[in-house]
């Protein structure tokens, strides 16, 4: 069977743009006709992201990646002592109600996020530096949410059931593990991307009649909402969690 091959940014961008003109994750209620024309002979605007992003229930910042284009630098603002903690906290919004869960959405939001002064930009590090793939493309996301190797191993078995070590997550990273059904499910999950849009853009065939379950959304979201946190707001938010399930 031939692997799917990883090829220009304009050509990812391009099948993205044709998944959601064959149906999309969920209707936003923009039209169709707005996104469909890719910026030709340029990188793609801001605007143009942001919208198609929109359209494909995604992170902006995850179609920078896809672009080829600079992600900001206040984007990469981590504690990665707070990475640390996403797993327990993942745990105990699993448990929770829909309401319980959007109360704690609400309270991570208005937690201040990290000042710039205090943690600098996240630099990769020697092992970190993927080669072009589909694989190093879905790590680096987990990158933007503050989820290195081994919490990002636990977290995708917490939210999916597929069962990583943070040494495949890398392998993932680097190619050497190729991407499978199994795997794009998690990957989806945790990212809380459809798994119909990793589909498409990775040519990866996916698994039949899987769908998203609200926790797994809205904790797919909390993980984006905290991605800037320090460790102690963090365990803020999980006490509260803890607090809420009892």
């Amino acid at each position: 069977m031939d692997l799917p091959i990883y090829a220009d940014s304009g050509v990812l961008l391009a099948r993205l743009v044709r998944s959601q003109e064959n149906g999309l994750p969920h209707d936003t209620g923009l039209p169709v006709g707005e996104l469909s024309p890719i910026p030709g002979g340029q990188p793609p605007t801001e605007e143009f992201l942001h919208q198609l992003a929109e359209r494909l229930g995604m992170q902006s910042h995850d179609l920078f990646l896809i672009a080829g284009l600079t992600i900001p630098d206040g984007a990469m603002l981590f504690d990665e002592e707070a990475g640390r903690e996403l797993p327990k906290l993942v745990q105990h919004a699993l448990r929770l109600p829909a309401p319980d869960r959007q109360r704690l959405r609400d309270f991570a939001q208005s937690l201040a996020e990290v000042p710039p002064q205090t943690v600098p930009p996240k630099r990769q590090r020697p092992y970190e530096q993927y080669p072009p793939g589909f694989g190093s493309l879905l790590v680096r996301m987990l990158a933007l949410r503050n989820l290195g190797w081994s919490s990002a191993a636990k977290v995708m078995y917490l939210m999916s059931g597929v069962y990583l070590s943070a040494a495949t997550i890398g392998a993932v990273g680097r190619g050497v593990k190729e991407l499978d059904t199994e795997l794009l499910n998690g990957f989806a999950v945790v990212l809380g991307i459809p798994v119909t849009v990793l589909a498409s853009l990775t040519g990866v065939h996916q698994a039949a009649g899987r769908r998203r379950s609200p926790e797994n959304i809205d904790t797919a979201a909390l993980l984006w909402d905290v991605r800037h946190l320090t460790a102690g707001q963090v365990r803020e938010v999980s006490n509260l969690a803890d607090v809420l399930s009892q």
